[in-house]
């Protein structure tokens, strides 16, 4: 099989910070939190961690969330809401930023969730080379091993990706036919995988914040490792 054309340039980096937090609800008030992306860890919000970790790999980043501008203002960076309706899911991230970055002449963006506070240092370069095996451009990441883990078969976290802009308007099709699926968009395009070790002592590198407990483990980690 062969590979799409190598990039010549890093992709534009985007943090999908869409969701609605409902899993977060079990908090002493019972009230989600307005935002799971500010929540504090390690006194830096999660999403302070996830920019610190991401930036230096990509040529700029955006923000995919649908919340207030103003709740952003701190991060200085651009914002990108999802441009369909009814809040359709991550894939609808990775379609507003493709047009983001269309729109000012990129090929590829990298996602990545919002609320993973230990993404890999080397994500991007790992997707970059994985790519160079798909025939549409697509690369997605994968760790450890997956539910079936006695045949070494991997767990997807197809949230973190190498997406060509040129797939907007098949995702755009896709979306608006009510397909909210992102293995099934991934698999139909040919996505490559890009494995990443889990080291022992330390968190799956995509280790996402969806409950407090979820979170009183990453704090835990992370009083650990200093």
């Amino acid at each position: 099989m062969s590979g799409a054309r190598v990039l010549s340039a890093a992709p534009i980096g985007v943090i999908v910070a869409g969701g609605l937090s409902r899993r977060m609800r079990n908090n002493a008030e019972g009230v989600a939190p307005m935002d799971k992306t500010l929540l504090d860890l390690g006194g830096r919000s999660l999403l302070h961690h996830v920019i610190d970790r991401l930036a230096p790999q990509v040529s700029s980043l955006v923000l995919n969330t649908n919340g207030p501008a103003a709740r952003y203002a701190a991060f200085g960076l651009p914002l990108c809401p999802d441009t369909l309706p009814d809040h359709p899911g991550p894939l609808a991230g990775v379609l507003a930023g493709m047009d983001h970055a269309a729109a000012r002449g990129h090929t590829h963006i990298v996602t990545a969730a919002g609320d993973t506070p230990f993404l890999p240092c080397d994500l991007v370069p790992r997707l970059m080379l994985a790519a160079e095996g798909s025939t549409q451009g697509v690369a997605l990441a994968a760790s450890g091993l997956g539910p079936d883990a006695g045949d070494g078969t991997p767990r997807l976290h197809p949230t973190f990706a190498l997406w060509p802009v040129h797939l907007r308007d098949d995702l755009r099709g896709a979306l608006q036919a009510g397909h909210r699926r992102m293995m099934r968009f991934a698999e139909q395009h040919d996505a490559a995988i890009a494995r990443f070790p889990c080291p022992a002592g330390a968190p799956d590198p995509f280790y996402n914040i969806n409950t407090p407990e979820d979170l009183r483990e990453a704090q835990a980690w992370l009083a650990r490792t200093g």
